[in-house]
C-alpha cells in the first residue's frame, strides 16, 4: 500500500513538473500573441523584422495587419486552421534552422495573399478584368488566369528591398506613433 502511495505521489510530482514546463513554455514563446490581430506577434521572431518594419511604413500599416492579408477571412475555422499549420511550419523551421534567410512565401500562402489581394480590391479587380484587352500585356497571363498581384505592385506592402540595410530600425523594430 505505501509502495501505491510513493508511485501515486511521484506522477503527481511528474505531471505538475510537465504542467510547469508548458506553461513556461507557453509564456516564453508569447504563445498567446498568435491568437490575436496584433502584427507584433508576427515579430516574436527576429526573421521577420524587416516584413514587419517595411509593412509599418506601407499603406497597409494603415488599413490591413498581418493576418488580414496572409490568412483565409472566409471563415473562423480556416483561419486558425491556417494559423495552426503555418505556426507549426514556423516553430519546426526557426527551431531547428532549416528557413532560407530570404523567406519566400510558400504556394499556399501565396493562394491566400492573391484571394485577400482581389477581395479586398474588388472594384479594382473587376475593372482590371474586364478592361484586360485594352490595358495589358497579352503575352502575360490576368490576375484570374493565375498572374500574382504583386508581379506588378512588387513594393506593396513589403517594399522593393528587404534586407538589413535598407529598412531603418529593422533590428529593434521601432514603433511609429
Amino acid at each position: 500500500m505505501k509502495e501505491s502511495n510513493t508511485i501515486k505521489k511521484i506522477a503527481l510530482v511528474v505531471f505538475l513538473v510537465a504542467i510547469g514546463f508548458f506553461g513556461y513554455m507557453v509564456y516564453i514563446s508569447k504563445a498567446l500573441s498568435y491568437l490575436s490581430h496584433d502584427p507584433k506577434a508576427c515579430i516574436n521572431c527576429h526573421v521577420m523584422n524587416t516584413q514587419y518594419a517595411t509593412w509599418q511604413h506601407s499603406s497597409h500599416a494603415r488599413e490591413a495587419a498581418c493576418i488580414d492579408c496572409h490568412l483565409p477571412t472566409d471563415s473562423f475555422v480556416n483561419k486558425y486552421i491556417s494559423k495552426a499549420v503555418d505556426g507549426w511550419n514556423h516553430s519546426k523551421a526557426f527551431t531547428l534552422n532549416t528557413y532560407d534567410h530570404a523567406i519566400k512565401i510558400s504556394d499556399d500562402g501565396a493562394r491566400r495573399v492573391q484571394a485577400n489581394c482581389i477581395s479586398c480590391h474588388k472594384s479594382i479587380t473587376s475593372t482590371l478584368s474586364s478592361n484586360a484587352d485594352k490595358y495589358h500585356n497579352f503575352d502575360e497571363p490576368y490576375v484570374e488566369n493565375g498572374r500574382k498581384c504583386w508581379s506588378c505592385h512588387k513594393e506593396v506592402p513589403h517594399g522593393k528591398a528587404r534586407s538589413i540595410t535598407s529598412v531603418p530600425h529593422n533590428l529593434g523594430v521601432k514603433e511609429v506613433k
